[in-house]
């Protein structure tokens, strides 16, 4: 066999291992049908997941919850662990060879040096799908964890992490869902004001550094800031970068980007403010014409929406809360303006009087690409506190929040556009319980607020995970909320969809290719 022929071989068998699928079949009779079959819905079959640094307060007191939905396909193999991110390279080999690269952390008490290498214990191991497992840390030592998981643990895969910090700056519940690498985010709602304390954490999960710019946008566009370019995050490691050390304005509205140059990581912000409380900002879906930033607690006495347009094109939004009763028009607010590359905020006030409402943006004529985010106070005088609702993709097939108990959790869905049917699962409790689920209808332009069930025997947290069953696009999120010396705690999850399977086109064997 020719040197031609071996390539040619050895080339179709890696697109086979690429896709993950190939039926291999005889060619068509010249004359047949050959248009190409819809491809497989399959699941995918690694999951990275990364989680950044909880608080640096020693008072703060974090939860981390695991949660891999049972998911058909999957097989009986697979694993999911979450490490710390400077230990995550030391059982890594690294060309084949079996030779450790890492950085010398995680190794032992040694270091490594005895010439045997011991990496630490995983921080979460889940033992089977479709139970959630948990853990804890306290104090303001807690590391970045850097995720994986694969097999039967990969589709949907969920971690979320929980702080509660009882005072200080950022004092409440801070949550956030650990993300999946990337190479831009952004996130409107930043802030560099007097009052505010806000990082960017970057979190490289890879072998090799990552090279990330931060560009900061406010009311008169793009802040200048040299330091902002060309930041490096080693191998397995995290950087947070205080805003307020990029540049020396100080803007109480801002809108930070994240462009990864080499590599890839997780980001998030951890806005935290000296009288309001604080949370994490998650990033706002990709730039969209079209947005909705759902689960607005109906109690909140403050919202306010932050938006910008990425490029140099004006964007003109129609502004609507999608109320229980449907969609209305807030008095004052019919319309926003968002001048090309400069960060617009609006003050909306107490926008859902007491009920449960989702901000639905729309364009009032051309469709110009925006990103946007909420941010929420809850209670009033020196017993507030602030979490934020960016712009999220719909639920579609699945989505999944986890470290839900008893109490204290509210679910909230809403329909913008066509009426939908959906499934709400309860998971089995951490430490016992059995699943059980439901099914509600979300008519057109509406939100509701549900009391998610909750596993029959609970003991310990349980994850919900919602499926849409038919109709238009749902769009969720989930609110934990604590009650603190008189201070309403809240933190509030989207819920896009997992992701957890994957299109994979249909391969037929060609022997053509073969032929010189």
């Amino acid at each position: 066999m020719n040197r031609t022929t071996l390539s040619l071989i050895a080339g179709a068998t890696a697109l086979a291992a690429v896709t993950g699928f190939a039926a291999l079949s005889a060619p068509d009779a010249p004359g047949t049908d050959t248009a190409a079959e819809a491809a497989a819905q399959l699941p995918v079959e690694r999951t990275s997941l990364l989680c950044p640094a909880p608080s640096t307060s020693d008072l703060a007191e974090t939860s981390y919850t695991s949660f891999t939905p049972v998911t058909k396909g999957t097989g009986s193999g697979g694993k999911a662990e979450l490490r710390e991110a400077d230990e995550e390279s030391a059982d890594a080999p690294a060309d084949g060879d079996g030779e450790d690269k890492g950085n010398g952390k995680g190794k032992g008490k040694d270091g490594g040096k005895s010439g045997e290498d011991k990496p630490a214990k995983p921080v979460l191991t889940p033992k089977e799908p479709g139970k959630p497992v948990t853990g804890d840390s306290s104090g303001g030592d807690a590391p970045a964890l850097v995720g994986t998981a694969d097999g039967r643990f990969a589709p949907g895969w969920t971690v979320q992490e929980t702080t509660e910090v009882a005072a200080g700056t950022g004092r409440g519940l801070q949550g956030v869902n650990c993300t999946a690498p990337d190479t831009d985010f952004w996130f409107p709602g930043a802030s560099t004001d007097a009052d505010r304390t806000d990082y960017v954490h970057l979190t490289n999960p890879d072998d090799s550094a990552a090279v990330v710019d931060i560009e900061l946008y406010g009311k008169d566009g793009a802040l200048k800031s040299a330091v902002g370019e060309g930041i490096t995050v080693p191998p397995h490691s995290s950087e947070p970068v205080l805003l307020s050390t990029l540049t020396g304005e100080r803007q109480t509205n801002l809108t930070v980007h994240v462009n990864v140059r080499s590599g890839r990581v997780g980001a998030a912000v951890q806005a935290l403010d000296d009288k309001l409380g604080g949370d994490w900002l998650a990033a706002s879906t990709d730039p969209s014409g079209s947005l909705v930033l759902p689960g607005i607690p109906k109690d909140a006495t403050s919202v306010r929406l932050v938006a910008l347009t990425p490029g140099d094109a004006d964007a003109d939004l129609k502004v609507r809360l999608a109320s229980p009763s449907g969609l209305i028009t807030p008095a004052g607010h019919e319309t926003v303006h968002v001048k090309g590359g400069m960060t617009t905020a609006v003050d909306l006030g107490d926008v859902t009087r007491g009920e449960a409402g989702s901000l639905v943006l729309t364009p009032t004529d051309r469709s110009v690409p925006v990103v946007a985010a909420l941010r929420v106070v809850r209670g009033k005088g020196d017993k507030q506190e602030t979490a934020f609702v960016p712009a999220t993709r719909p639920v579609g097939t699945r989505a999944t929040s986890a470290d839900n108990s008893g109490k204290g959790s509210t679910l909230s869905l809403t329909a913008p556009g066509a009426a939908a049917t959906v499934k709400v699962t309860a998971s089995a409790g951490s430490e016992g319980g059995t699943p059980v689920s439901k099914t509600y209808t979300i008519k057109a332009g509406t939100t509701q607020d549900i009391e998610p069930p909750a596993p029959g025997g609970l003991k310990g947290t349980y994850a919900l995970t919602v499926e849409t069953v038919s109709g238009g696009p749902v769009y969720g999120a989930r609110t934990l909320t604590a009650n603190e010396d008189g201070v309403p705690a809240f933190t509030v999850q989207t819920l896009p969809d997992d992701r957890g399977t994957v299109a994979v086109p249909e391969a037929d064997e060609d022997l053509s290719v073969l032929q010189r």
